[in-house]
């Protein structure tokens, strides 16, 4: 085997052990879900913002950006609730880049992945015990999920592993909201696979054990756009995209409907002050038609502190270092007209 063995890893329980959460936190942790839940279930019609950083690449930027978002959740709160996306594994088309904090704490050093995990587990309790907010991360390796199984608010499982059999199963033995993005190549058929096979109870191998599932009721979509055969972006946030998925989804007979847009990727084609324009194309299209209105849940928007992206050795806080966000101003203003138009 071409492999080297370097070290065992601790297992997520004595991850869990060595960097416990409180009694108090997990209160918090369970009632902010409980919130979460209300929306996908239809018992809340608050609108979801599952709204932060392309990745997670330093502590002190990421917090700062997160207590800025507390504010803003002050103000919004009857109509909005916020879900900080603190993306701790980033996904690389070619196997190249920064793969996110879990594998390099510190993004000019070589990958760490001990140091990594405790990095992304003290991040997530930060900012549940400091701001109240259980976050969102992507599930880009379904083993690693235990990791943080206790601390997050929502999981997103990429258009990459949308298809895996490994990140279907897991979905369904997970207890808070999964959203399944569409395919890079956009077939709507894989993502609703996805949702239905979440949705099951199973039973399969995980991290060594035999493992049953209860199913997840809350596992639900995400558009994302797609790119077609001529490496082309395509979007799929317009009313027809919605109506469309709506009609798709109402034939698999599943509980809670439910679909979150994701206003970057190939929606944007990652231009993404094209965020602002596109929160406003679904906020009327939701207007438009109750059905719609009533499936659409929410927007995932990548925001940080400064506009734009960055290499990792340029330095500027609270800078993207792998897909360009929205700047903190721009973002304020626009979750503010959100809620105006909600």
């Amino acid at each position: 085997m071409n492999m080297n063995f370097l070290r065992k890893l601790p297992i997520p329980m004595e991850i869990k052990e060595k960097f416990p959460i409180s009694f108090e936190t997990a209160q918090v942790v369970e009632k902010r879900n409980m919130e979460i839940k209300k929306v996908f279930s239809g018992e809340s019609d608050k609108f979801l913002l599952i709204i932060g950083p392309c990745s997670a690449d330093r502590e002190d930027a990421v917090m700062e950006y997160i207590y800025r978002l507390k504010k803003v959740q002050d103000e919004v709160k009857d109509k909005i609730l916020i879900v900080p996306r603190i993306y701790t594994n980033k996904p690389r088309t070619t196997g190249e880049g920064y793969k996110g904090m879990a594998s390099q704490p510190d993004p000019l050093s070589s990958p760490d992945l001990l140091e990594g995990l405790i990095a992304i587990r003290r991040l997530h309790t930060r900012a549940v015990e400091e701001t109240g907010f259980t976050c969102a991360d992507e599930m880009l390796y379904p083993e690693n999920h235990r990791y943080l199984s206790d601390i997050l608010g929502y999981v997103a499982i990429g258009a990459r592993s949308v298809e895996n059999q490994q990140h279907r199963l897991t979905a369904s033995g997970i207890n808070i909201p999964v959203g399944m993005k569409n395919p890079t190549g956009g077939d709507l058929s894989v993502m609703l696979n996805s949702i239905v096979a979440a949705q099951k109870c199973h039973t399969f191998l995980y991290r060594g054990w035999e493992v049953e599932t209860l199913g997840n009721e809350y596992a639900h979509a995400i558009l994302r756009g797609y790119v077609n055969k001529h490496g082309s972006t395509i979007p799929n946030y317009h009313y027809e995209d919605l109506t469309l998925l709506y009609e798709l989804y109402s034939a698999k007979n599943v509980p809670n409907m439910s679909v979150i847009i994701d206003t970057n990727h190939s929606n944007s084609g990652k231009k993404y002050l094209e965020q602002i324009r596109i929160s406003d194309e679904v906020l009327s299209s939701r207007r438009r038609n109750k059905d719609i209105e009533g499936f659409v849940k929410g927007l995932m928007i990548e925001s940080y502190l400064e506009d734009g992206a960055q290499k990792p050795e340029e330095g500027v806080f609270g800078k993207s270092i792998t897909d360009p966000c929205l700047g903190w101003d721009k973002t304020e203003r626009l979750i503010l007209d959100i809620a105006d138009k909600l």
